[in-house]
């Protein structure tokens, strides 16, 4: 039998870690509680090689894409799928089956007894940065969840200061043109310009960092409680795919894409 000391003990302990997972970004992941990306299934197989950072190849020729995020240091991420996947099985689940333009199937993949996919341990060991595309909240959480812990641990890519840039340094920005980046700063103003929202992190309309917000895509926004003049003067983290439309831009058609980082 536990000694009284010990079970309160063990109580603390239990409220202090229940506590720590309810101030991460979503919720602790890798437990038995609840399974996350918990698609329906779209098949299953065993991995015959790894192709490259976040592809495989199935024994029946099937070529498999990792749903949900972004490589971030690709030769470290092929050698950690290839130690994670090769001659394993895996279950594939996601929204639909649908290739991409090169034929490869979108999917998150897991091992057996996994409740996190193989997209978590890769955001865990700082390998990958969560993707702007994920449609299902419950699963975007949990991979922001498992970034935010490589980013607290300073794991993998983590370890250096340049992987979030800073919005008011935009040649630094500009200079990853057609590339995934994180950005932080402070929005500036917002101002609506035709059908077009811009959240600007500078003064200079023409050279700064800005974020752009469709029509079509403020309502998602609004019922999410972030209508766009609600973000002036926020400091905010944002993911997403870096354009030059004269300063460098980043369209926002997510929630998710945006983190609020403090409340004034």
């Amino acid at each position: 039998m536990t000694p009284p000391h010990d079970r309160a003990w063990q109580r603390r302990s239990r409220t202090v870690t229940l506590a720590a997972c309810a101030l991460a970004i979503g919720a602790c992941i890798g437990r038995a509680e609840a399974a996350e990306c918990n698609f329906e299934v779209q098949g299953e197989g065993r991995v015959a090689a790894v192709v490259d950072a976040r592809s495989f190849r199935l024994d029946d020729g099937r070529e498999i894409k990792l749903a949900g995020i972004e490589v971030a240091d690709a030769t470290k991420a092929t050698t950690a799928l290839t130690a994670l996947l090769v001659g394993r099985e895996v279950t594939l689940r996601g929204p639909d089956d649908t290739p991409d333009r090169y034929g490869r199937q979108p999917a998150y993949a897991f091992l057996e007894g996994q409740e996190l996919p193989v997209q978590g341990e890769l955001l865990r060991q700082g390998l990958a940065l969560a993707s702007s595309e994920i449609a299902d909240k419950d699963c975007a959480a949990a991979l922001m969840a498992a970034e935010a812990e490589a980013r607290a641990a300073r794991s993998g890519t983590w370890a250096g200061s340049a992987v979030i840039k800073n919005a008011e340094s935009p040649d630094d920005i500009l200079a990853g043109i057609g590339r995934f980046m994180v950005v932080e700063g402070r929005v500036l103003s917002v101002r609506q310009a035709g059908a077009t929202t811009y959240l600007n992190f500078g003064r200079n309309w023409t050279r700064d960092f800005a974020l752009t917000i469709s029509r079509r895509i403020v309502p998602a926004f609004e019922a999410a409680g972030l209508t766009p003049k609600s973000l002036e003067n926020r400091r905010i983290r944002v993911r997403g795919w870096v354009e030059a439309r004269r300063g460098p831009r980043i369209e926002l058609l997510r929630v998710g894409q945006i983190e609020l980082l403090d409340g004034n």
